[in-house]
């Protein structure tokens, strides 16, 4: 199965937007254990994910060609 991800701020020097093929990932839980491993500089960091243009609070499924966004914090202005 593959997924889109897009990167935002500091996290984008070190994920750069890409298709990856997530085979055995079915959720949001298992997809940042991934991303960390894969990807060990973004473990130190807070970030927040989006599927599919909205903001995940809690472990959500994914399915093929889901948009995942990965995002450092932000704020409103």
């Amino acid at each position: 199965m593959e997924i889109d991800i897009i990167s935002f701020g500091k996290i984008s020097e070190f994920i750069k937007n890409q298709r990856v093929d997530i085979t055995g990932i079915s959720d949001t839980d298992a997809l940042k254990i991934y991303l960390e491993k894969t990807f060990p500089e973004i473990s130190q960091m807070k970030y927040k994910l989006a599927l599919n243009e909205n903001l995940i609070q809690q472990n959500t499924q994914i399915s093929g060609n889901d948009l995942v966004a990965i995002m450092p914090p932000f704020s409103g202005g």
